[in-house]
């Protein structure tokens, strides 16, 4: 078995905080080892896909989830897959 859980990360990031700034919510569910591992894995996410900083993320928590909780179908793809090609 393995040592990998599923969390659903939610929090609050600043978009366009050069105009107008307003922050929206956010949830994100990731595969990581240890809660700390899925706070970064949303920060390095939301930091490259929005072209934030991580002042601008605020993330309000981490949670374990069991994988049928998992809403997102990324999420679910990658806890169906049995193994890894190299």
């Amino acid at each position: 078995m393995s040592d990998v859980k599923t969390y659903r990360v939610t929090g609050r990031m600043l978009i366009s905080h050069d105009h107008i700034p307003r922050w929206q919510k956010f949830t994100v569910e990731v595969r990581a080892l240890r809660p700390e591992h899925a706070a970064e894995k949303v920060y390095s996410t939301l930091g490259s896909r929005h072209k934030l900083r991580r002042k601008h993320i605020r993330i309000l928590s981490v949670e374990e989830i069991s994988p049928e909780e998992a809403k997102s179908r990324y999420a679910q793809q990658i806890i169906s897959l049995k193994g890894w090609v190299r």
